[in-house]
């Protein structure tokens, strides 16, 4: 049986690295049966959490009124999220960053958001593998405190120019994720 996949990417660069192993991924998760919806945060109205705590005192996730309203609805559904992006200066670019600091709203909002499934496709220009740590080390414990299961990453250096991934095998590493939800 298929699940209910939520995809966020954070990249502002479209046809890009991580948009490449994002269309990869999206792909194989619906020849599985998967039924997948993205949101391509850098295209959105998102700002970030005032942490003002009054999620949904206006009957909506979030009372600053912009598009996290319209994914936090699809994440509280969905049975798995799977966030891809690049890696900007060391971190997660603030595209993607405003959606993750926004879940907030659904933990404050009571909502139920434990046992998901999580994936991370991530890549970034230097080809020093550790330069990934800036975005798989936020998403693990992001999983570890939401108690949420981390089932795979792609993680993918060296790769800068639109068509760098192709030199690599990120695509099929981002294809072969599907596999395990």
């Amino acid at each position: 049986m298929g699940k209910n996949i939520v995809v966020i990417t954070g990249s502002p660069r479209k046809g890009g690295n991580s948009f490449a192993m994002t269309d990869a991924f999206v792909k194989a998760a619906e020849e599985r049966g998967h039924t997948v919806k993205r949101f391509d945060a850098a295209f959105m109205k998102l700002g970030g959490c005032h942490a003002c705590e009054t999620c949904y005192s206006t009957g909506k996730p979030c009372s600053f009124d912009d598009d996290f309203n319209t994914i936090a609805p699809a994440i509280g559904a969905a049975d798995a999220l799977v966030f891809s992006t690049p890696v900007y200066w060391y971190s997660i670019p603030s595209q993607i960053k405003a959606v993750i600091d926004r879940i907030y709203a659904l933990v404050i909002g009571g909502k139920d958001i434990a046992g998901k499934e999580v994936g991370l496709i991530a890549c970034c220009e230097e080809e020093d593998p550790t330069v990934l740590d800036g975005v798989r080390v936020p998403m693990e414990r992001t999983c570890a405190l939401n108690k949420w299961t981390m089932v795979g990453e792609v993680l993918v250096p060296g790769v800068l120019n639109k068509g760098d991934i192709d030199k690599t095998d990120g695509c099929a590493q981002a294809a072969a994720l599907a596999e395990k939800f």
